[in-house]
């Protein structure tokens, strides 16, 4: 009889796409989750989906320059799908610390295609922030949060960059903007059809690299910017699911050394450790 097999068994592939939705959502400025809502010509051409799926799967796997090249072709063969160019204008300006030409003009093309892609004009009002306009780029921002779905993966993200935005710069937020961070628990977002082809043409151990890189770069992030409730329960979700219960503990000792003093956030730390089962209270 063979000897059972001991090896630690690896996440399936939808948990890891599980994960790496959430932490899409989780990005700073990796608002790859942001999808056209309105106007614009629709996917018809399988080949410009194709490469859009080459594009997404490049921009996880942190290579901004082939995920541009990626969006570029689908770009050629769909010239009026909006969703093209506002993904174009993603992989070639998140990341730089100044305005990209080329990414400007793609997104302005999204936008004279489609006025509401909201990924577009994410990217326009990032490129007014660097341009030294932060009052116009909160602006725009709360534009687009007045015309985000309450349930959006990215709507917590988009609130706390407009938080961290006027604080760093000492500006008021609009009246409407929400001034605290987000007390819901946010669910993990599901990954789209896209997605799951793209990350089912991933070989497992890149799979794995992949999913393992964006957890480094959450981490980071809370390491950077810790007072982000939402963030420290992804990192433990994502810690958990990765088999890494040390990794999930240190993420809520984290979490709660963040909130020091916020008995109200530090209690819904400890819940969401409770319904994770991660102990480090």
């Amino acid at each position: 009889m063979a000897a059972p097999d001991t090896r630690p068994r690896r996440p399936s592939l939808a948990t890891l796409l599980l994960i790496a939705a959430a932490l899409a959502a989780a990005g700073s400025v990796g608002y790859s989750g942001l999808r056209s809502g309105g106007g614009g010509a629709r996917a018809a051409d399988p080949l410009a989906k194709d490469w859009r799926t080459v594009g997404w799967a490049y921009a996880e796997k942190g290579d901004s320059a082939a995920s541009a090249a990626a969006y570029r072709k689908a770009a050629d063969i769909e010239p009026d799908n909006a969703e093209n160019w506002s993904s174009l204008g993603e992989a070639l300006q998140a990341g730089s610390k100044t305005v990209v030409p080329e990414a400007a003009a793609a997104l302005r093309k999204a936008l004279a295609l489609d006025a509401s892609d909201p990924r577009a004009r994410y990217f326009v009002a990032v490129q007014r922030d660097l341009g030294g306009d932060h009052k116009g780029a909160i602006g725009d921002w709360a534009a687009l949060l007045a015309d985000t779905p309450a349930g959006a993966p990215w709507r917590a993200d988009l609130e706390r960059t407009m938080r961290e935005t006027a604080e760093r710069n000492r500006l008021p937020l609009p009246a409407a903007a929400p001034t605290a961070a987000p007390t819901a628990t946010a669910g993990i977002p599901g990954p789209t059809a896209e997605q799951l082809a793209a990350a089912s043409s991933i070989p497992p151990g890149e799979q794995d690299k992949m999913v393992k890189n964006m957890v480094e770069r959450l981490a980071k992030r809370l390491e950077a910017n810790p007072r982000d409730a939402d963030g420290w329960i992804r990192l433990m979700r994502s810690r958990k699911v990765l088999g890494d219960a040390g990794g999930a503990a240190k993420a809520l000792q984290s979490g709660l050394a963040a909130f020091q003093g916020d008995a109200a956030t530090q209690a819904r730390l400890r819940s969401a450790a409770a319904q994770l089962d991660v102990s480090g209270t």
